[in-house]
């Protein structure tokens, strides 16, 4: 079983420690989110915007008090003192803007996916290592109350042995101009799992479908396949084309199934205590053909759950872990493995959909090589 730094809790100083000192590069769509957390965090100082659209820089520091505004990193770096820089471009602009960083001697946060390569990635979480620093990768909804009670469900062994994962992220959204709809939304849900099954993410291939019926030289709807240890399985289903809206994950188990609903604030995680009884199947293949299937119906519950905004705690994890020397829970190792899913699905799409190969991450036990060495 894996285990976490302070896992189900917000990061906790028992003594008063200084606050940190930081700048948000980006000020788009996602960089505002994480400058009003950060102003916000009683762990951290926002000293800078920086973004080369200068007066949309300006514009999000006016909501925040009127925070000095930079357009290029190398003049945020030059002009300010800062500890570390969180990062909220497109991704393909990860990798040099994060070395940049790292290679100044800046702990790292970087906006989903990680990278727009794995051998990107995997020059991004040496660089980090080598350098004795924290990278982090903001996978968002890890920080969310509700993964974190399905991650102790799960490591608890409640649900049994997991039978199968069932995951719907569609809704009716904006074509990106650089990546496909399996980079822009898969993401979300392999970093979940990721944190959630106890061996972490690890398929050894994958298979992945998508269209593009809009013509847009990208896929806008997609599925994508892997197997999970002793033959279960997971299906990943994504789409940008849907009038409605659906964040929703099914992980069935041998005793228990879960039901994850992110729109449903007033009861976002069921879990269900009906399921097919395994326990009365026979166990020779022979019988197995002839036997019927048996089903248990038990109650439903669904565990309480408080409410508190995740990125607050994703910004409060990332000045915990430079505090305490730790790999964060969404560190580099984690966004390795989501990046090495991403590729393979992308070799498969190129391949009319065959299983293709998950390259493994040379840097998996990065997080714990880090502890060691500071």
């Amino acid at each position: 079983m894996r285990t976490f730094a302070n896992p189900f809790h917000v990061p906790t100083h028992r003594q008063p420690t200084p606050k940190l000192k930081i700048a948000v590069v980006g000020a788009g769509y996602w960089g505002p989110n994480l400058a009003r957390n950060l102003q916000a965090s009683p762990a951290w100082d926002l000293l800078a915007i920086c973004d080369l659209d200068i007066g949309r820089a300006a514009k999000l520091a006016a909501t925040l008090g009127d925070i000095p505004v930079v357009e290029s990193l190398d003049e945020l770096l030059d002009t300010f003192d800062v500890d570390a820089v969180a990062i909220a471009t497109p991704a393909r602009t990860h990798h040099g803007t994060v070395m940049t960083a790292l290679r100044a001697g800046k702990h790292v946060l970087v906006e989903k996916p990680l990278a727009d390569s794995r051998a990107h990635g995997v020059e991004m979480v040496a660089e980090a290592e080598a350098n004795g620093l924290v990278l982090m990768a903001d996978h968002t909804y890890c920080y969310t109350p509700a993964v974190l009670k399905m991650q102790e469900l799960v490591q608890a062994g409640s649900l049994g042995e997991i039978l199968f994962v069932d995951s719907t992220r569609i809704n009716l959204g904006l074509v990106q101009p650089d990546v496909d709809v399996f980079w822009d939304l898969a993401p979300h849900d392999l970093a979940i799992l990721d944190f959630v099954l106890p061996g972490g993410l690890n398929p050894t291939e994958v298979s992945a479908f998508g269209a593009d019926p809009l013509g847009t030289g990208r896929d806008c709807v997609g599925h994508l396949n892997f197997r999970l240890p002793n033959d279960a399985t997971a299906h990943v289903h994504v789409n940008w084309l849907s009038p409605t809206k659906i964040r929703q994950m099914v992980i069935g188990g041998s005793l228990r199934t879960l039901v994850w609903d992110d729109l449903n604030p007033q009861q976002r995680l069921s879990v269900y205590d009906r399921g097919v009884s395994l326990e009365r199947q026979p166990k020779s293949a022979g019988e197995k053909k002839t036997s019927a299937v048996s089903y248990r119906l038990g109650d439903t519950w669904s565990p309480a759950l408080p409410e508190r905004e995740a990125l607050a705690q994703v910004v409060e994890e990332l000045a915990y872990c430079i505090h305490n020397k730790r790999e964060a829970r969404t560190g580099g190792a984690s966004g390795l493995r989501v990046l090495s899913v991403l590729e393979a699905v992308t070799r498969s799409l190129s391949n009319d959909g065959q299983s293709s190969p998950v390259e493994g991450s040379e840097l998996a036990g990065a997080g714990v090589r880090l502890e060691r060495a500071l």
